[in-house]
C-alpha cells in the first residue's frame, strides 16, 4: 500500500515540536500523511480541535492515549521494561480510543486520578525549582500557573487544556534563563548544577534537556516522584475508551536494551500473557535491521506493529517515520500501514457497535485481513 501514515504523535498543548494544533494538520496535508495517530498525556480536550482542522483535509485521525504506568513485580524485581531510568515502570498507549464517547465511571476516576496526580506534580516541580534557582541568585519568578497560561496562550488552545510535563517546565525555564547575557547564563547554570554546563549555552533545546535531566530527574533539586498508575488501571481505560492496548517499543534507543525487550521473541510472549496484540516503534530513535526484527519477531506471534515519530521535544522532523540510520524498509513500511488500517477500522466499527480488532474486554477478536481491507478504504 503506497499510504505514508504515523501513528504516534504529540499534539498541542502537550510538548510538542509543533506550536499549535493546526500545525500539526497543515503538516500533515503538506506531507501527504493519510493517517495521523494522536497521543497525548493527560488530557484529550484538544481532540474535538484537531477533529474540526482535518474535516476535509483528507487525514484520517486515528485518536490515542498514552500512560506511564507501573507492574509492581516488576518494580521489586528492578526489571527496566520501556523506561530505562524506572524499573517496572511501563509506557501503555492506546490506539483508536473514542474520546467523544461518554466515558465510564471507572475510566471517568482513571483520567481524573492521572490529570490531577500529574498537576499536583507539576506545580511541586516548578516551585521546588523556582526556589532552587532563587537560592543561587537567579529569580525566576515563575510559577506553574504562569507556565500553563503561557503554554495556553502560544498553542492557541485554553489553559484547562493544559497540564505540564517536564518538557514544559524545562523549556520555561530555559526562556528566562536566556535573558541572560551568554557569560551570565553560564555562571547561573554553574550555581544551580554545582558544576559547569555540558552543552552548547547558546542552543535552547540542549539546554532545555540538560536543565531537565540534572535538574528535574530523581535525585536532583525539583525531582518530585509521579503518581504511579496501575498497568491495570492504564489498560482498563484504554478499553473502556474503546481502544487497543498498545507497547511502545524502546528497542536500541537505549543502550544496553532493557531486560523486558532485549529479546523480541520473549517480549511478544510477554505482551501476550498480559493481554496486548499491538506494539509499536518510534523508528527515529532505532537502527534499520533492529525495526525488522522487532516487527517480524512479534509478526509470528500474531502481533501488530505501528510506527510513529512522537514529535515530544523541539525538533520539527519529518512526519513521515524513518530510521536512524537509513529510510524504513518495504517491509517496515507495509507493517505500519496495514496496522494504522486495522486500527482506523477498529474505531469505525466499534463507533458503529461491530466487533473491533479486540474485544471490550482485551481479547483478539480476529478478522484482521477484513478489518484492513475496511481500514485502506477509510484511509483513502
Amino acid at each position: 500500500m503506497d499510504l505514508r501514515v504515523n501513528t504516534h504523535v504529540h499534539i498541542p498543548p502537550n510538548f510538542s515540536a509543533f506550536t499549535t494544533p493546526a500545525d500539526v494538520i497543515t503538516a500533515a496535508q503538506e506531507q501527504g500523511i493519510a493517517a495521523l495517530g494522536l497521543s497525548n498525556f493527560y488530557d484529550h480536550q484538544v481532540y474535538t480541535m484537531m477533529r474540526d482542522l482535518a474535516q476535509d483535509t483528507g487525514i484520517t485521525l486515528l485518536y490515542g492515549v498514552e500512560f506511564i504506568t507501573v507492574i509492581e513485580e516488576l518494580e521489586a524485581q528492578g526489571v527496566r521494561i520501556n523506561d530505562p531510568a524506572n524499573p517496572g515502570r511501563m509506557y501503555l498507549t492506546g490506539k483508536g480510543i473514542d474520546p467523544f464517547r461518554t466515558p465510564s465511571a471507572r475510566a471517568s476516576r482513571i483520567a481524573s486520578f492521572v490529570r490531577q496526580g500529574n498537576d499536583q506534580r507539576a506545580e511541586m516541580m516548578v516551585a521546588r525549582l523556582a526556589a532552587h534557582f532563587a537560592d543561587h541568585g537567579c529569580d525566576t519568578g515563575l510559577d506553574a500557573q504562569t507556565i500553563i497560561d503561557e503554554t495556553a496562550q502560544r498553542s492557541g488552545v485554553p489553559s484547562a487544556w493544559v497540564s505540564l510535563q517536564e518538557r514544559h517546565i524545562a523549556a520555561a525555564f530555559q526562556v528566562k534563563l536566556f535573558q541572560f547575557a551568554v557569560n551570565q547564563r553560564s555562571q547561573i547554570l554553574q550555581r544551580v548544577y554545582g558544576a559547569p554546563s555540558m552543552v552548547r549555552i547558546e542552543d535552547p533545546g540542549s539546554v532545555q534537556s540538560e536543565l531537565r535531566a540534572r535538574l528535574l530527574k530523581a535525585g536532583t533539586p525539583g525531582f518530585v516522584p509521579e503518581v504511579p498508575l496501575s498497568f491495570e488501571d492504564g489498560y482498563a481505560y484504554i478499553l473502556d475508551m474503546g481502544g487497543i492496548p498498545c507497547y511502545p517499543i524502546l528497542a536500541d534507543g537505549v543502550s544496553p536494551l532493557c531486560p523486558f525487550e532485549s529479546s523480541p521473541k520473549d517480549l511478544a510472549d510477554q505482551l501476550l500473557q498480559r493481554g496486548i496484540y499491538a506494539g509499536e516503534l518510534i523508528p527515529v530513535r532505532n537502527h534499520s535491521a533492529v525495526v525488522d526484527q522487532y516487527i517480524r519477531d512479534l509478526h509470528d506471534a500474531s502481533l501488530i506493529v505501528l510506527g510513529g515519530t512522537e514529535h515530544n521535544t523541539g525538533d520539527l522532523i519529518p512526519l513521515d517515520p524513518y530510521c536512524l540510520d537509513a529510510e524504513l524498509s518495504d517491509y517496515a513500511r507495509t507493517s505500519f500501514v496495514e496496522a494504522a488500517c486495522i486500527v482506523a477500522a477498529h474505531a469505525e466499527n466499534i463507533r458503529s457497535g461491530y466487533p473491533g480488532y479486540v474485544t471490550s474486554t482485551g481479547e483478539l477478536a480476529g478478522g484482521v485481513q477484513a478489518l484492513m481491507k475496511s481500514g485502506e478504504r477509510l484511509l483513502r
